[in-house]
Formats: structure tokens, C-alpha cells, sequence
């Protein structure tokens, strides 16, 4: 056999042995550019997914709130000063300076004040287990938005008719690749939920 020959098939079978490890690469970094892609989508569906879980649980903590301040009129009819249900907290822990316990096993309250304290005090510790950094506005509030975005401020502070519940809470940017610190989170700067309340008439 001619040596020419060998020589020239072994060329070949090196030349295809080579292009096939170069494809083999192309693929791996093809299919590594695809599983990244896939794990930031699968990052950002949990972080939707939690978000709209803590909103969920926002409406509905504020919700029952409504129903508390409905079941006790007087109270939340009554003017701000007066009104216990009224008020701005935020930090940790999430209480209000008139803390009251009556409601618990084997106390009384005294007064529908003392109930409205002892319903707003276990409602908050709820806000706070569920929601991070929560801050919580009751207050009277002819316009709490301002075009289409909620503010804090309340505006219609000897107004007794329209109660409004305001939660916000900390969430996790989504800009991931810029944010760090402090900066890697959203601070509840406006409210996330804006619930108004009627609480209905003495009469």
C-alpha cells in the first residue's frame, strides 16, 4: 500500500476527529448560554410569585381590618383623637404606643377603645409576620393618590367619614445586576395596598 495513502487518510480522519470536538464545544456553550437564560427566568417567576403572595396577604390583612373597624363604630366614626384605630407605624416591632392584650384567654376589655387598641395591636404583629418591613397608615384621606400613584400623606385629617388603610412593605429589586446594599431593596416608599373604609353609621 502506498504510504501517500495512509498518510492522507490518517489526515482525514484527524481533520473530521478535530471539527467534531470544535461542534461538541459550540454545543456546550450554546446549551450553557440557554441554562442561564433559564435559571434568570426562573429567578424572576419566584420573585413574581412572592410579591404576589405578599400582596395577596396585604389585601387581605387590610380587609379584615376594615371588618374590625366596621364591627366598632364607635370608634372608627369617632375624630382622630379619639379614633385608636388611627395612626402611622413602621419599624420593628410593628405596635402602636397604646398597646393593649384584653382580648386575649382570661382578660376583659373594658371599653370599645380598649378593643379597637387590643384588635390593632394583634393585627399589626400579623403585618409584620407576613409582610418585611411592613409600614402601616390609618388615617382619614380625601385623596391618596396623586395621579395614578399612592402617597403616604393623608390630606383630610378632620374628615371622619372615609377611613383609608395604606400597606407597604420592602421588596426585592429587580434591577439585581446594578443593586447592592441597601439599594438591592425596594423601601415601601409609596403604599402597595390603599384600602378606603366606610365604616357605616351609629344609627
Amino acid at each position: 500500500m502506498n504510504p501517500s495513502h495512509v498518510s492522507n487518510r490518517s489526515s482525514r480522519r484527524q481533520r473530521h476527529t478535530g471539527f467534531t470536538l470544535i461542534e461538541v464545544l459550540v454545543a456546550i456553550v450554546v446549551l450553557s448560554f440557554g441554562m442561564l437564560g433559564m435559571v434568570g427566568l426562573q429567578a424572576a417567576s419566584l420573585q413574581a410569585n412572592r410579591d404576589a403572595r405578599q400582596q395577596s396577604a396585604a389585601i387581605n390583612l387590610a380587609k379584615e381590618l376594615a371588618e374590625m373597624m366596621r364591627g366598632n363604630k364607635d370608634v372608627a366614626l369617632a375624630a382622630d383623637a379619639s379614633n385608636f384605630y388611627v395612626g402611622d407605624f413602621s419599624g420593628s416591632p410593628l405596635t402602636t404606643p397604646s398597646a393593649s392584650y384584653c382580648l386575649t384567654a382570661g382578660n376583659a376589655c373594658a371599653s370599645v377603645g380598649d378593643v379597637a387598641k387590643a384588635e390593632l395591636t394583634e393585627w399589626l404583629t400579623r403585618v409584620e409576620s407576613e409582610l418585611p418591613g411592613a409600614r402601616v397608615k390609618i388615617c382619614s384621606d380625601s385623596a391618596p393618590y396623586v395621579g395614578d400613584l399612592p402617597r403616604w400623606d393623608c390630606t383630610s385629617a378632620g374628615s371622619t367619614d372615609v377611613m383609608v388603610v395604606k400597606i407597604g412593605w420592602t421588596r426585592s429589586s429587580t434591577r439585581k445586576a446594578t443593586a447592592q446594599g441597601d439599594n438591592a431593596l425596594n423601601q415601601a416608599t409609596v403604599p402597595s395596598v390603599v384600602l378606603p373604609v366606610t365604616a357605616g353609621s351609629k344609627t
